[in-house]
């Protein structure tokens, strides 16, 4: 059946926070004021947030920033028609942040660069947009959170799909328990690469107009190699943390979301480089573990076989006692138990008693059909009605639907997959302290070091 869509809407309004003033002019921000954007980062992800500001027509951008010439050159072409003439054009962040016009900070760099523009940009009085996943390390995303609470301001992370109506509907359902008891959740991430993947190609001098040791930043110095950046840069642990913070970020937050769950207890992980010839250092085939108080969920990834679960290539299942629930942004739907299982656990006399009056079984098994409803709907808008739902909150000061704790807690779960995994071994994990007990070589990948002179 089809569901009424309305009925199922989980509001941005269960997360909102008391209000706070705005002080990025000086008072509250009135319902027909531009907000006055700086954009940090303008490669593919940073033009697309860059687009959809604009079209929503509350935003005037003032500022545009990028460490590659080319970039910027091609984000400012899309600001020279907008009201009050094109934007600025920035080589270093810092710059944007001296800008007092400016109200919020737009991060959408390379994951390495997260933490530092948004806790500056925090420190500046700006609101926040930051891409997902919020940070490279747990220890960064912590000061992100204090940082955004210490000066009252908003930040919202770019997890957007929890601003999709299909998933908010998704997530009451499994709230509500629709799908019954849930004791086991997948997601993964499968494509084909092979043989070559992204290939091996040779260190070279970074292209014209590229900053290469600003774009670096507080990572490891490095030789510049095409691999290591624009796209592929996730596939580097200097940079990134692979599809595990690149899709499970996505993933595991709708899981955490909709178990109304902050952390796991431990994670496991195991995998490796098996099968692309390529010189990524994270892994082409991956399985991780984690485990939570009254369920497991997993995620997922290999770059060697297209074939996930039912033919596709991503997406959630929650495995519930009376229904399963697929979802993606294309859409979901609920599978119901048929109720065999709960035949085969009826008293032995009455399964003989079956055995002998077949029809008495068929109709046990007919009425315990459809535990739950079958139930289908479309995929919705996701982007751009999370940047509606941010900006609405940069006007009324509640926490927005992708709060930078939730955005903290749903980025930390990916990367204690990973600690597990470049560890070998069961992470357990503290939630309130946010350490791993008893392990020290775990806890400095909590932290991580940065490249000096840069410091957090």
């Amino acid at each position: 059946m089809k569901m009424n869509r309305r009925k199922f809407v989980v509001s941005a309004a269960a997360v909102a926070g008391a209000p706070a003033l705005h002080t990025g002019k000086g008072g509250p921000l009135g319902a027909n004021d531009r907000v006055i954007c700086g954009f940090v980062g303008t490669g593919g992800m940073g033009r697309s947030n860059l687009r959809d500001f604009l079209r929503s027509e509350q935003v005037r951008a003032a500022a545009v920033c990028d460490v590659w010439d080319h970039n910027r050159d091609l984000t400012l072409q899309m600001t020279a028609d907008q009201e009050g003439g094109k934007a600025a054009g920035y080589k270093d962040f810092r710059q944007v942040l001296d800008l007092k016009e400016v109200d919020v900070v737009v991060v959408s760099t390379p994951d390495h660069w997260h933490a530092l523009p948004t806790v500056m940009a925090c420190d500046a009085g700006k609101d926040v947009y930051v891409e997902k996943p919020l940070s490279l390390t747990i220890y960064e995303g912590r000061k992100m959170v204090e940082a955004a609470r210490r000066n009252g301001r908003i930040v919202q992370m770019g997890t957007q799909q929890r601003s999709g109506e299909h998933f908010q509907e998704a997530v009451k359902l499994v709230r509500d328990g629709a799908i019954g008891k849930v004791s086991r959740v997948h997601t993964w991430n499968v494509g084909n690469e092979s043989p070559a993947g992204m290939g091996r190609p040779r260190d070279t001098e970074p292209p014209p107009g590229l900053d290469w040791d600003l774009w670096l930043g507080p990572a490891p110095k490095a030789p510049f190699n095409g691999n290591r950046f624009i796209h592929t840069f996730r596939w580097f642990w200097d940079y990134s943390g692979g599809m595990l913070t690149d899709w499970g970020t996505h993933h595991l937050d709708i899981v955490q979301w909709a178990m109304q769950v902050d952390a796991p207890l431990a994670a496991t992980a195991v995998g490796g480089n098996f099968c692309i010839d390529d010189n990524r250092e994270t892994p082409d085939t991956l399985e991780v573990l984690y485990e939570y108080p009254e369920f497991i969920a997993s995620f997922s990834h290999r770059v060697g076989n297209a074939h996930g679960p039912a033919g596709r290539g991503y997406g959630i299942e929650f495995f519930g006692t009376d229904g399963t629930l697929y979802l993606n942004r294309g859409g979901f739907e609920v599978r119901p138990e048929t109720g065999g299982t709960a035949v085969a656990r009826r008293p032995r006399y009455l399964r003989i008693l079956d055995q002998k009056t077949p029809d008495r079984r068929r109709r046990e098994w007919s009425s315990r059909e459809g535990r739950s409803k079958f139930v289908t709907a479309p995929g919705s808008d996701q982007h751009f009605v999370h940047v509606l739902n941010f900006l609405d909150c940069v006007r009324s000061r509640k926490k927005p639907i992708s709060d930078v704790e939730i955005g903290h807690r749903s980025t930390s779960t990916p990367h204690l997959g990973n600690i597990a995994l470049r560890l070998g071994r069961r992470i357990r994990w503290d939630a309130k302290k946010e350490q791993v007990p008893g392990d020290e070589e775990a806890n400095r990948l909590v932290r991580g070091q940065y490249r000096k002179p840069w410091v957090l």
